[in-house]
């Protein structure tokens, strides 16, 4: 089977703009009910609006429902001009400026022209101005995303590792606080996006992760961040290397699966590249469940998820790990979004209705990479964005089913898939970052906090209802109501937030043994 090559052209032309800145119901869905009848059931809201998933094209109501869904692009833009959210900003920028100034002061390593760091390389190194994301989530802060959450609810600790070609990786570990010291939990591992998309940007979900009772690492990849922007062997990272989104996934895995009686083996064998002090193993390895790993990444991180899930998959390039022989991960999460193994599903840079005319982008100067070979191998959940990385309005009606490419593989192949897609959400809702275009993320930050909105409270919603149906054990927290949250469509994070321009579909069986099958949830899966 072939591998065409992956044009990366899309997504260093993403790092350029950010440098700068249904189907109608003619087929039945369907729910195909198992043995037992207790099972949970998907049900709609009542009060459920179809109109604009019905309005004809062309017509004064498609352009209204248009208007008016384009407008959540623009949300989070308007409530950062809050003066509780500027000052909280603007404290964080700084702090995160100055700490990163002492790294450099105590270790000067980090500003060896080996690694190519500076002030400004990797973009956000100093997690200032919008590298801070969301600053209410903190220690410094107050609210309870803050100093509380840290104090009472978690325990994080940074790590510094190598990757296989000795750019050293900034991350950090969390583990949930008061459990049992032999306590054995799941485990999460989370691949940012390209260029200023820094760890931070995903702790909207990680501490949520944590409440729930996972062990979770984060991490930079080359070229972002806290981490290296090149290896000494002059390889870069970031969009000018994309290998190093399924590559450094695979490492940061070793490096969280490694303990006391197997350490970490990149370190072993970069040692002395660098006088920084590493991490031997991971500080919370006596906490792990090796059995339950799954993994989750957004926008070059997901392409990197889509990637690391599928070795081992028929027909795929084995597990290239160095402390497991068979590939471990068990369940796998997309933020806009899965691709498949032709590089086919990769989030637009623009969205017009048609194929998107800079596709192409530099593509005559830049060399794409090849995908290794991969699969469907693991329960999946694919979240894709309404809009693209620069939002347009619409002009014309998208393709419906243009988000659930990779889903037909998954059923093909018999394994579970979930698709969704929320109104009004963009490439920025999964990495929430100050000034960028996306949905409602903190309407009100005197609070202390940001919480609620709207695409953000669906993404961590499902993101933690999957993991939990497919990693949790009886007794565990979230074991019991996973199913449940998953086809809560009549919920608040349901149906009536899921686009009506791009179906949302979901095919997979529920602990009941229930088919959970809907090939447009807002139509009705009953």
């Amino acid at each position: 089977m072939s591998r065409p090559k992956l044009k990366i052209a899309v997504i260093f032309a993403l790092a350029l703009l950010a440098l700068v800145a249904c189907r109608s119901g003619s087929s039945t869905p369907q729910r195909t009910t198992g043995t037992d009848s207790s099972a949970p059931v998907a049900t709609l809201p009542q009060n459920l609006d179809r109109s604009c998933d019905l309005a004809e094209y062309p017509s004064a109501e498609w352009t209204q429902c248009e208007l008016a869904n384009f407008a959540k692009t623009s949300e989070a833009l308007l409530e950062q001009a809050d003066p509780v959210f500027l000052q909280r900003f603007t404290e964080q920028s700084l702090s995160n400026t100055q700490e990163w100034v002492a790294r450099s002061v105590s270790d000067p390593s980090w500003l060896s022209p080996q690694s190519a760091n500076t002030a400004l390389l990797p973009l956000c190194t100093t997690g200032g101005l919008q590298c801070a994301a969301d600053p209410f989530r903190y220690p410094a802060a107050t609210g309870a995303n803050g100093a509380p959450f840290y104090a009472d609810e978690a325990e994080v600790v940074p790590v510094v590792f190598y990757d296989r070609e000795c750019a050293r990786l900034s991350g950090q570990v969390w583990r949930p606080r008061n459990i049992a010291e032999n306590a054995k939990l799941p485990n999460i591992v989370i691949t940012n996006g390209s260029v200023q998309a820094p760890q931070a940007a995903y702790w909207f979900v990680v501490q949520p992760l944590v409440r729930a009772g996972y062990v979770v690492l984060t991490f930079d990849p080359r070229g972002q961040g806290r981490s290296d922007q090149q290896a000494p062997n002059g390889q870069q990272g970031s969009n000018a290397n994309l290998a190093v989104f399924w590559e450094g996934q695979v490492d940061a895995i070793d490096f969280f699966r490694s303990s006391p009686s197997t350490p970490y083996p990149h370190n072993i064998t970069c040692k002395g590249t660098y006088p920084t002090t590493v991490t031997d193993f991971n500080p919370f390895w006596n906490y792990q469940d090796s059995e339950r790993l799954g993994i989750a990444g957004h926008s070059a991180g997901a392409i990197g998820v889509s990637v690391v899930q599928g070795y081992g998959a028929r027909d795929a390039e084995s597990w290239p790990g160095q402390l497991d022989i068979e590939n471990p991960v068990k369940v796998a999460v997309a933020w806009d979004s899965f691709v498949t193994p032709d590089g086919e599903g990769l989030a637009p840079l623009t969205n017009i209705g048609g194929p998107d005319p800079l596709n192409g982008v530099l593509s005559s100067a830049l060399t794409g990479g090849d995908l290794p070979a991969f699969g469907p191998r693991v329960p999946a959940l694919s979240f894709s964005a309404d809009y693209g990385f620069a939002p347009l309005l619409y002009t014309s009606p998208p393709d419906p089913e243009s988000h659930n490419l990779a889903m037909l593989l998954w059923q093909q192949e018999g394994i579970p898939f979930y698709s969704l897609t929320f109104q009004g959400t963009t490439h920025f809702d999964y990495s929430l970052i100050p000034t960028f275009p996306s949905t409602s993320w903190c309407p009100e930050p005197a609070s202390g906090g940001c919480e609620d909105g709207w695409g953000a409270p669906a993404i961590v919603h499902y993101s933690v209802a999957w993991f939990d149906r497919w990693l949790k054990l009886p007794d565990e927290l979230g074991y019991e109501d996973a199913d449940q949250r998953l086809i809560d469509d009549a919920g608040p994070q349901g149906a009536i937030k899921m686009s009506f321009r791009y179906l949302s579909a979901r095919d997979y069986s529920d602990r009941s043994g229930n088919t959970q099958r809907c090939d447009n949830i807002r139509a009705g899966c009953l």
